[in-house]
């Protein structure tokens, strides 16, 4: 029996009880349905100020530990935040210290935008624009907007709508699966 392929979890926000946490947390629980294994990145709050000084060998501890994460990972699911019209600005400084390493580049990453209807495409410009700089693969079909509010966590603070669940088998199946077929021709 084959390992399944491992999708990284990042979320972009350090608030407790975020709905950006839910959905991640969410995919977690369902991500043996797309037979797959999920790992939840918890080090946001540990990775230090972004300086082009320090990103040397040897790497600090906390960086070196997300770098680690994604090169083992088939690929990357992100869930963020917007603020202020833009990422946050702890998500940035994550994806910052992916630019001077190799581990992101041609992976398969892909986001869901939880924000309500009509928020958070700033946000999403910004992490196209970061991604790009990373040489990021981005799976624009497993790209999509789960709008969540409080009412559809269930008493676990896991989504559970059923059909929000399938939904997030679908992307991660997808970032699973992505190959360099999935671009669209130019």
């Amino acid at each position: 029996m084959s390992t399944p392929p491992v999708i990284l979890l990042l979320s972009g926000s350090l608030r407790a009880g975020s709905s950006n946490d839910a959905v991640l947390r969410t995919a977690y629980d369902v991500a043996a349905d797309a037979r797959t294994r999920a790992v939840l990145y918890d080090g946001l709050a540990e990775l230090p100020h972004f300086n082009p000084d320090d990103d040397t060998d040897p790497l600090p501890a906390s960086v070196a530990g997300l770098r680690a994460a994604i090169e083992q990972a088939a690929g990357i699911l992100i869930c963020t935040p917007e603020y202020a019209g833009t990422l946050p600005g702890s998500f940035k400084n994550l994806l910052d210290w992916t630019v001077g390493g190799t581990e992101i580049g041609d992976k398969p990453v892909a986001w869901v935008n939880a924000a309500a209807p009509g928020r958070g495409s700033g946000a999403e410009a910004t992490l196209r624009g970061v991604l790009g700089y990373t040489g990021a693969d981005i799976v624009d079909a497993a790209c999509v907007k789960i709008p969540v509010d409080r009412g559809m966590l269930g008493a676990d603070g896991l989504i559970a709508d059923a059909g929000v669940r399938r939904q997030l088998v679908e992307v991660i199946r997808l970032l699973a699966t992505a190959g360099p077929d999935h671009r669209p021709t130019p």
